[in-house]
């Protein structure tokens, strides 16, 4: 894939200008986050998944010049979002804004370019997800019953005893009581959709990355499926969106906020532009695999919509050996790793700390040494040193055509942002090593020209893989990189302070 590219951060997008006009139709490409509840700040484990879905959209949009939705947004509604504006002694709506606000905030501090920010209390949204109810209503799939149930509040979601710690307990929220309930309620047919669910993971086995939880699913799944409650009464939980035709309920957080997958796209008013982009790819936190790959799946076959494209299920990120926890004192925020590395250099961390989809354990210290060794002393290192010999050289260097290595494409194209980062890193030694076997400091005229006129190539490649995990970053180098007459260039990574 030969290209150009001249990022322009001002205008938030990154224009690669490929030379190939073989396809006069562009792909259409579709990845969302899952929307975080706005019942506290934004956490690393979130800033990890809104980075890797901004680096797969950037990279299928920039790289392989498709039309990309992007899609994140903010979980609205549920018990525990009206208890903690009780709490604050605020107003729901007022309380949700507000914290809205920061999780669009990652816009900027994390250099995120989303294209779509959904709200579940937007109205469109809303009407969205009535009409979503009454088609799965429609289909026979929702009815009304009395039930009792022990419920997570942390989870928003029923749990059977299977699900509790040996202390009878939510092992993912171990402070927090549950909650027995017993009302009339509205539910869904989840059982009438298992072989359903079954077959399409069959013919679909990469359907849920990675292989590992694809296994978790289907073995859930084949061990038959229980219908799932769908409403709360409005007299004990108001906040949530009215059940369509009955003012007594409002709908269960979980039916809303996944229906946002879709409504995101203009479902069900715009079916044309909704057609072009669904289905999606989805990535998650390994505790939303359920709704992720088989609640909301269940849905989708019940209104008649197809499956998703594709579910990325990620792991849990704990600070030297222990889950975040403000009583520990160890949540790592991302304005926090943006102050000390800043923007560009926390994507990388984020991405660099592990394959997707395996638990993650960091420290201050490992990232301070990975931004040393890779960053500071490598991409930062091995730039600065061809510009200062460029400048001493003088001469005028002829701007090529570049091809981004095809196993790094095949690497992201497969979603192993962890293979891609390891291809950067990989490709930053093979210049170290070319520039420490031929030595172009100690060569003249000519010789030295030849050699550091492949060194800026291997330079400028370098920067087009960086466009997806540091765009700016790679702006950088390439303005410089594409100037006939290259200066030397100011550090990209400074030192960090002892």
């Amino acid at each position: 894939m030969h290209l150009f590219f001249n990022y322009d951060w001002a205008l938030e997008k990154t224009v690669i200008l490929q030379y190939n006009t073989r396809r006069t139709m562009k792909e259409k490409y579709y990845i969302t986050t899952t929307l975080p509840y706005v019942n506290a700040e934004p956490h690393i484990g979130f800033a990890l998944e809104i980075v890797a879905a901004d680096m797969m959209a950037r990279f299928h949009r920039d790289i392989l010049n498709e039309e990309v939705i992007f899609n994140t947004g903010t979980d609205e509604h549920g018990q525990k979002i009206h208890q903690k504006a009780e709490e604050a002694g605020a107003d729901t709506q007022v309380y949700v804004d507000e914290y809205a606000e920061k999780f669009s905030g990652l816009r900027d501090l994390l250099r995120i370019d989303y294209t779509h920010f959904i709200r579940t209390t937007n109205p469109e949204h809303k009407k969205a997800a009535q009409e979503f109810w009454k088609r799965c209503e429609a289909k026979g799939d929702i009815y009304k019953k009395m039930y009792k149930l022990s419920y997570c509040i942390g989870c928003e979601l029923e749990k059977q005893s299977s699900d509790l710690d040996e202390n009878g307990r939510c092992p993912l929220h171990p402070n927090k009581d549950l909650e027995i309930r017993e009302e009339e309620n509205y539910f869904f047919a989840f059982s009438k959709y298992q072989d359903a669910l079954l077959a399409h993971y069959a013919t679909h086995p990469d359907f849920v990355e990675p292989e590992s939880k694809m296994k978790e699913i289907t073995a859930f799944v084949a061990r038959g499926l229980k219908d799932f409650s769908i409403s709360r009464l409005s007299s004990k939980m108001p906040w949530g969106i009215p059940v369509p035709g009955d003012e007594e309920h409002v709908m269960y957080v979980w039916f809303d906020a996944l229906v946002n997958y879709i409504s995101t796209l203009g479902w069900p008013n715009d079916t044309q532009h909704f057609e072009a982009y669904w289905p999606g790819v989805q990535l998650a936190g390994k505790d939303n695999l359920r709704q992720q790959a088989a609640m909301w799946q269940a849905m989708l076959a019940s209104a008649e919509l197809p499956f998703s494209k594709k579910i990325l299920i990620n792991g849990f990120i704990s600070v030297d050996g222990q889950k975040m926890s403000k009583s520990l004192g160890n949540v790592i925020s991302p304005s926090e790793m943006v102050n000390r590395y800043g923007s560009e250099a926390t994507r990388f961390l984020l991405m660099e700390l592990g394959p997707f989809g395996t638990d993650m354990d960091v420290t201050w210290e490992k990232l301070d040494t990975t931004y040393t060794a890779l960053l500071s002393n490598g991409i930062g290192n091995v730039c600065s040193r061809v510009a200062k010999m460029c400048e001493k050289n003088g001469s005028e260097f002829i701007v090529n055509e570049i091809e981004v290595p095809q196993e790094y494409s095949t690497a992201l194209s497969k979603y192993d942002i962890s293979r891609a980062i390891r291809i950067i890193t990989e490709y930053v030694s093979d210049i170290d090593l070319y520039l420490s076997e031929n030595q172009p400091w100690t060569k003249t005229g000519d010789d030295q020209t030849a050699l550091l006129q492949t060194s800026v190539e291997r330079i400028r490649t370098l920067a087009a893989m960086l466009v997806p995990v540091m765009p700016g970053t790679a702006q950088s180098i390439s303005d410089l990189y594409t100037q006939t007459h290259i200066v030397a260039l100011d550090p990209l990574f400074p030192r960090l302070p002892k």
